[in-house]
C-alpha cells in the first residue's frame, strides 16, 4: 500500500489541560505508522460535539484519508465524540463500529456501551472512527479499522469491489 496520510484525535479534558498525559493517541499513532500509514503525533482536544467536529474537519483538510478519535464514547456527561463525528460524516459505517463494540467482549462488557460512531466524509474520501480511550480498546480496535481501511478507501476512489 502506498503510505496514506492517518490522523489520531485523542478526546480528554484532563489530557488537554495537561492533568493526564494522553497516551491512547500515541499507542494508536504507533500502530498506524507500524502498519505502514503516515501519521503525525496525535492531536489532543477537549470533550465535547463543537471540539471534536473542529479535530475531525482540520484533519480531512490536511489530507487525512483515516482519522481516528480515542476517548468520548461513553455516556459520561461530556462524553460527546459520537455527536461531533456525526456533524463532520455524510455516511455511516455502522459495521465497523458494531464490530468494535462486538470484538471489544473479549477484554469487558463495558465494550457494549461504548457510543462510537464509523463513517465517511465525503467528497473528501476519509475514513472516521471512534475507538473509546482504554489502551486496550486502541490496542484491539486499530488492528479491526486496518483490517477495512484500505479497501474503503480504495472504494471511495473507484476501485472494483473485489
Amino acid at each position: 500500500m502506498t503510505s496514506l496520510l492517518a490522523r489520531v484525535i485523542t478526546v480528554s479534558d484532563r489530557s488537554f489541560t495537561g492533568e493526564r498525559e494522553d497516551r491512547g493517541g500515541p499507542l494508536a499513532v504507533g500502530l498506524l505508522r507500524e502498519a505502514g500509514w503516515e501519521c503525525p503525533d496525535a492531536e489532543v482536544v477537549a470533550d465535547g460535539a463543537t471540539s471534536v467536529a473542529d479535530g475531525v474537519r482540520r484533519a480531512v483538510e490536511q489530507g487525512a484519508r483515516l482519522i481516528l478519535t480515542t476517548g468520548g464514547t461513553g455516556i459520561g456527561p461530556r462524553d460527546e465524540t459520537p455527536e461531533g463525528t456525526r456533524l463532520v460524516i455524510t455516511r455511516e459505517l455502522p459495521g465497523i463500529a458494531e464490530e468494535l463494540r462486538r470484538s471489544g467482549l473479549a477484554d469487558t462488557p463495558l465494550s457494549i456501551i461504548s457510543r462510537g460512531l464509523a463513517g465517511i466524509v465525503d467528497p473528501a474520501g476519509a475514513l472516521v472512527v471512534n475507538l473509546p480511550g482504554s489502551l486496550r480498546a486502541v490496542t484491539a480496535g486499530v488492528p479491526v479499522v486496518l483490517s477495512v481501511a484500505a479497501h474503503i478507501i480504495d472504494q471511495l476512489e473507484g476501485g472494483d469491489h473485489s
